[in-house]
């Protein structure tokens, strides 16, 4: 009755409505008390989910319902029940501080799930990387052909001896990049690394794999990058 009488006096006159969220259970009259004043009542909340949705909302858990007042409310625009197969699961959107968030990953299996995961996770590493780093690379391979460039063009003049050997071969360890983004792409790995090098030498700019025609690809005209952490 003390959660109906504050909904009265905050909501009397607007649109706004009340959702309780708790932790442990709620007992049937309890429920039908709120659900007659139209307030939503979501029982067996996770822990967890207690700790993050006021963090999103706004607001506090409570442990006792005695002083509660405002202050003690958090704030979302929507908070909806959505059937996803055979599970139901409640939507809180439209929040305050939306700094977090849940992802539901759907799938026919456990190795589709997986994969998806890892796409999501590699994804927001990606952009936490570009955060931290404030800079990017041209992607694509184009980083590696101009490298390998470099170090054989420096194998010419800055070393001799069994020195350059070993120069020549790190250069061509770092062309294994384009070389597997094409043969992915199912083109042949020679030719489209040739392509790129020479290109590159002609222009001097970041050239890398086209994975749709073979052809060389200036990455940043196609906007494609790569973290400059995992580069360095």
């Amino acid at each position: 009755m003390k959660i109906v009488e504050l909904k009265r006096k905050l909501c009397e006159g607007n649109n706004k409505n009340f959702v309780v969220v708790n932790q442990k259970g709620i007992d049937p009259p309890s429920l039908e008390i709120l659900a007659r004043d139209g307030i939503v009542g979501i029982r067996r909340a996770k822990k967890r989910n207690g700790e993050r949705i006021p963090l999103a909302c706004g607001g506090r858990q409570l442990n006792s319902i005695e002083d509660m007042t405002e202050e003690d409310l958090g704030f979302a625009e929507k908070v909806y029940e959505q059937v996803l197969g055979d599970d139901k699961y409640t939507f809180i959107e439209g929040v305050e501080n939306p700094y977090s968030c849940s992802i539901l990953i759907n799938g026919p299996n456990d190795y589709s799930i997986a994969q998806t995961k890892e796409a999501i996770r590699d994804g927001l590493r990606a952009i936490k990387n570009t955060k931290e780093d404030k800079a990017v690379l041209p992607g694509a391979g184009s980083f590696e052909i101009a490298c390998s460039e470099k170090l054989f063009q420096y194998a010419r003049t800055n070393v001799s001896g069994k020195t350059k050997l070993g120069v020549h071969a790190f250069a061509d360890a770092l062309l294994t990049i384009p070389r597997t983004l094409a043969q992915n792409s199912g083109f042949d790995a020679q030719d489209t690394i040739l392509k790129c090098q020479e290109a590159h030498i002609k222009d001097g700019k970041a050239y890398g794999v086209d994975t749709l025609t073979g052809e060389p690809l200036p990455a940043e005209v196609a906007m494609i990058w790569d973290n400059y952490m995992v580069k360095r």
